[in-house]
């Protein structure tokens, strides 16, 4: 599985990349800028990522945007909604607003912050995802 973490935070970013690496290969943006960058270039070069860990507050482009921006450039290639990218937005606001709108816009799961470890394990394996190698999640 090939996984990208969107996150501005460099401490919250080496945990999850350490974390998600259990489930395949990790790429790592720092705003939502970066992130759309990472997932057009994955999408030219024929290997899409198949999960997206999307913080919703970053700089440049906010993660409620990117989920925007990407569902909108998957319905402009006609992509199936089972092939589509599958969004996980990841959110310390306590604000349910942000994860109904989210939903709205076609995210597929959301975690909230300070990450569970087994709550996210859990999420990951109900979008159909396992680990790939033997880990202590």
């Amino acid at each position: 599985m090939k996984i990208l973490i969107a996150e501005d935070d460099r401490v919250n970013r080496t945990f999850l990349k350490e974390f998600m690496s259990a489930y395949g290969e990790c790429d790592l943006a720092i705003d939502g800028v970066d992130a759309l960058d990472y997932c057009m270039a994955a999408w030219k070069n024929n290997e899409p990522y198949d999960l997206l860990c999307l913080d919703v507050m970053m700089p440049k482009a906010d993660g409620l945007k990117v989920l925007k921006v990407i569902r909108a450039i998957e319905a402009q290639q006609q992509i199936p909604v089972e092939n589509r990218l599958r969004i996980m937005v990841m959110t310390a606001l306590a604000d349910v607003s942000y994860v109904d709108e989210a939903f709205k816009l076609g995210c597929d799961a959301y975690a909230t912050k300070p990450i569970d470890t087994e709550k996210v394990n859990e999420v990951i394996q109900n979008l159909g995802f396992e680990p790939v190698k033997n880990s202590e999640l």
